[in-house]
Formats: structure tokens, sequence, C-alpha cells
């Protein structure tokens, strides 16, 4: 009997310690910090971009850019979060087309010059903080609010639209739920029980009435456009998904269908 026992008892010690592992190393899997390069911040002192620091309500000082620096005139605003793998300085590139909009690109904790540790908690909360703070400034419109938010942050971006006023919410590969996406990745591991940063969109998502435009890249290996689609479905305002036929989850920005989704959307709403 002992000889029948002991490979099942010796199996499930190896999986509990594999759960473990999985629990203890998820941080490290889910936030891989990216330092800001001495090159990337000194072709960010050439730029229109002001660099910049707020603190979160903590006291964690959060290190980025807004370009350009805001003047006593309104203007509308987009603020923009990043993929896991992300340091946010070249995204300030990508969207000077579009010099009508003061654009705001915080690092997460951690990553750049950011201080502290990410988890989903504090990028949530920071969120919100980077909003008011900079909402406050006379030289924004407060009625022309835009987030973007790739990857991971489209999960920080739809945080940020279901408890703020905002005109419209552009998404990156979104998914229902970091949980779910993890689930599917790793079927013969319970990985909701273990998740500590879940990520849930799809919660949230029911009780958001600005627009959204969603972009999905077709062969997406790491957020399966399935979990686009479920998220998009549960959107309680306007919702269009873009399908970008032939892109992966790194280079779908670079696809010839994705600024001239972001650009419709955009004048669309003034």
């Amino acid at each position: 009997m002992r000889a029948l026992i002991a490979p099942f008892l010796a199996g499930g010690l190896l999986y509990a310690a594999v759960c473990l592992m999985m629990w203890l190393g998820q941080d490290s899997l889910i936030f891989l910090r990216q330092p800001l390069q001495d090159a990337a911040r000194a072709a960010m002192r050439d730029s229109p971009a002001r660099e910049m620091t707020v603190d979160a309500g903590d006291g964690t000082r959060l290190h980025g850019w807004l370009r350009p620096a805001l003047g006593t005139t309104p203007t509308a605003l987009l603020l923009y979060f990043g993929g896991n793998a992300e340091e946010v300085s070249g995204m300030q590139g990508e969207l000077a087309r579009y010099p009508d909009v003061a654009v705001a690109t915080f690092n997460y904790r951690g990553y750049g010059l950011s201080e502290g540790d990410p988890s989903e908690a504090n990028l949530l909360a920071d969120a919100l903080d980077l909003y008011d703070v900079l909402v406050a400034h006379p030289g924004v419109d407060k009625t022309a609010v835009f987030v973007m938010g790739r990857s991971l942050g489209s999960g920080v971006a739809v945080h940020l639209a279901a408890h703020r006023s905002v005109r419209g919410v552009v998404l990156i590969s979104p998914y229902d739920s970091l949980a779910a996406v993890g689930a599917r990745a790793y079927p013969w591991l319970p990985v909701r029980w273990l998740m500590r940063h879940p990520f849930d969109s799809l919660a949230r998502a029911a009780r958001i009435d600005a627009p959204l435009l969603a972009l999905v890249a077709e062969r997406d290996a790491v957020v399966p456009p399935s979990h686009s689609v479920k998220l998009a479905s549960a959107w309680r305002g306007p919702h269009d998904l873009v399908r970008l036929p032939g892109a992966d989850h790194i280079d779908l920005l670079s696809h010839p269908g994705f600024w001239p989704a972001v650009n419709r959307f955009l004048a669309r709403l003034g």
C-alpha cells in the first residue's frame, strides 16, 4: 500500500511546490521593470516634453513627462499607461502626432526613475493620483481627458475610467482580467486562486459610459483576441473593436491600420 501511495504523495508535494513558486514569483512575471536609459533621457531633454515628478498619495515619487508644458489656455489631455515591460518615455514620440493634446506619460513604480515597488493596488491608486494632480491644472480642459492603456496598462486605464470622468478610452491589447489570461496560459495551475494582481477589468467595464476603442492584434499570443472581445462586449458605453490582421502583441503599433483607427476615434470625440 505504501508503494502505491508514495508516488501520489510525491506528485502532490511537487505540485504544491510549483504552486508556491508561482505564487511567490508572480511579481517578476507580471512586472518586468525597465530602467530609464541615459540615451532615452537625453533624447527627451531635446523634445518638447517636460520632465516632471508627481507625489502619489503615500508620498512615493512618480517620474515622467508632460508634453507640452501646460499654459493657461485649457487643452485636452491624454494619459498613457504602458505595458508590463515598457519604459514609457518612447511613447511621447509616438503621441507627438497629436500636437494639440497634452500628453502625460509616467512610469510605474519601480520603472524608470519612479520610486517604490509595483503592485496592482499601487498602480491603480497612482493612476487616480496622477489624474487628480493633472486635471487640477488650469491648463487642462477637464471635459476633454482621454486615457490610453497598453496590455498591462489597459487594466490601469479601465480602473481610471471607472472612477474618474474621461472623454474616451483607447485600449491596446486589452484583457478581461489578467487572471483569465494567466489561467489560459497555465491551465494546469489554479491561477485564479494564486493571483495577487488579478486586474479584473471585466468587473469594471459595465459601469463605464465613456466611449471605447479597443485595438486587437489578430495574432496576439500574449493576450489572445477573445479576452479583448469579452471586455468590449461588457462595456456599458459605446465601444468599437478594431482587429489588426497579421499583427501580434509586439508590433501592432506599427500596423498600417493602428494610428488611423486612433485618429478617427479622437476626431469623432472632438
